[in-house]
């Protein structure tokens, strides 16, 4: 190779690095002109934007309004921007990239996310927009209006997960669709619920992508800084670390083949079936509001328990451990077990196990239909019969599937702890809605044959017959 053809690559080279280094720039700026002709527009009240404006609120606020399952839908789809959401979505990608041991780029998430959500508030009241006036109010919302902070928090934190997370080439393309989809998603339910005008949901996309372009290039300048290789930002932020980032390398393989574990989930889980109408029969056989005469003893004895502060502390816990706070600490336990795995299964043992025990819990409820005690705490009780308790099965099988993951775990110290606390929430659980008079002692005897029953038999499944007794701490990969 000639001087003259070395330099000449060396500038190609050189051009192209400039122009994969302006392309965070170029966002920002284009996204930033935007936002301000936008806020200027705004702020000025230009008649032509405010009246199409409200013209749009009032159309989308008519549609909306005379249908019960649309605002049931919009509404579940704008809780993928609460604040909430955002903040445990940002936190549970932050613990994954701590335990795949990318600290920086874990780093590099939280900044973003949370400095998205404090420049909405500072935007917010800086400009003090006042919230649509609709005919009919669907959903409601505090705090000034301009821009979407549902919006642009939805696009700071999901788009920085995106960033992050597209270094995987095989998981590239679904994610773009799917943060796209998730975004817009959560913008167009503002307007359509009433809550925002669509230029508070376009000032939100615009506000957020300039943020996001800006925290990109900060941390691609740190990475050049630090000699990293400079790549386009479609291929993510952290492509040396795709092999981290994926969540398992392999399918989960079932001992003896997938069709077989089904088949024999599907024969226990009928047996389970029947074995919960049988005793549920034998608990209702004198009515269904007439429990065994111990059953009543147990009940009572808790009722005599009860006190002011006793009922502070306990009664609440009833909103602790229902079916929300249940899914998200199936979510966490997730997360962290395929993090820390890079295995597929942990996240089969927990899905397979809460499916069929709601399943078995909806159908033996349903079929029992056992009132609850008379001498109950809260008046406004679920549809659903005492037997069996729903709570304590739910914390069963979620608990017991973590002991089960903790038994394959790598050695630590938190082992024990994590464990201990897992074996405690149960018990809580289950006093909890004895003193409360929701369930009788015989109900959360039920839970205990659906729960530990079916998360034994899906363990078994999952990892095979043997597995408990030859369970070791499985090395890190």
């Amino acid at each position: 190779m000639t001087i003259s053809e070395l330099d000449r690559r060396t500038v190609v080279t050189a051009e192209k690095f400039a122009v994969r280094s302006a392309v965070s720039l170029i966002a920002a700026s284009a996204a930033g002109a935007a936002f301000f002709v936008v806020l200027a527009l705004v702020w000025a009240d230009w008649a032509p934007v405010r009246d199409a404006d409200q013209a749009i609120s009032a159309a989308l606020n008519r549609w909306v309004a005379g249908s019960d399952a649309a605002v049931a839908v919009l509404g579940a789809i704008t809780t993928l921007g609460d604040t909430a959401v955002l903040t445990g979505v940002a936190a549970l990608a932050a613990v994954w990239l701590l335990v795949r041991r990318r600290p920086w780029v874990a780093v590099h998430v939280v900044v973003t996310a949370a400095g998205g959500g404090l420049l909405g508030v500072v935007v917010k009241e800086l400009v003090g927009r006042l919230r649509p006036l609709v005919e009919v109010e669907v959903a409601g919302a505090t705090g000034p209006s301009f821009p979407s902070g549902h919006t642009l928090g939805s696009t700071v934190t999901y788009g920085v997960l995106f960033l992050v997370f597209a270094s995987v080439p095989r998981a590239r393309a679904a994610l773009t669709w799917l943060v796209v989809a998730v975004v817009v998603a959560v913008g167009l339910t503002r307007v359509a619920l009433g809550v925002h005008y669509a230029t508070d949901v376009l000032g939100g996309w615009l506000l957020g992508l300039l943020w996001l372009a800006l925290t990109t290039e900060v941390f691609r300048q740190w990475r050049r800084d630090r000699g990293m290789p400079d790549v386009p930002v479609a291929h993510g932020l952290v492509p040396e670390a795709a092999d981290d980032l994926e969540p398992a390398p392999e399918r989960a393989h079932a001992p003896g083949g997938a069709w077989r574990a089904a088949a024999r989930l599907m024969v226990v889980w009928g047996l389970l079936l029947g074995a919960l109408f049988g005793l549920g029969s034998w608990l209702t056989a004198a009515g269904p509001d007439v429990p065994p005469a111990w059953d009543r003893a147990v009940v009572e004895w808790f009722a005599g328990l009860r006190t002011p502060d006793r009922d502070a502390l306990l009664v609440p816990l009833g909103d602790a451990t229902g079916t929300g706070p249940v899914i998200a600490a199936a979510v966490v336990v997730c997360v962290l077990a395929l993090a820390g795995t890079r295995d597929w299964r942990p996240v089969l043992l927990v899905v397979l196990g809460l499916v069929g025990e709601v399943g078995l819990f909806l159908i033996t409820s349903s079929v029992v239909d056992r009132a609850r005690p008379a001498s109950r705490i809260p008046s406004d009780v679920p549809p659903t019969s005492a037997f069996p308790s729903g709570h304590v099965a739910a914390s069963l099988v979620l608990c017991a599937a973590v002991v089960l993951l903790v038994r394959r775990a790598e050695r630590g110290w938190w082992r024990a702890p994590v464990a201990v606390f897992a074996a405690v929430v149960p018990v809580v659980v289950a006093a909890q809605r004895l003193y409360t008079g929701l369930h009788h002692p015989t109900d959360v005897l039920g839970s205990l044959l659906l729960a530990l029953v079916w998360i034994t038999v899906v363990h078994a499944a999952i990892y095979g017959p043997s597995a408990l007794r030859t369970a070791k701490p499985r090395p890190r990969s």
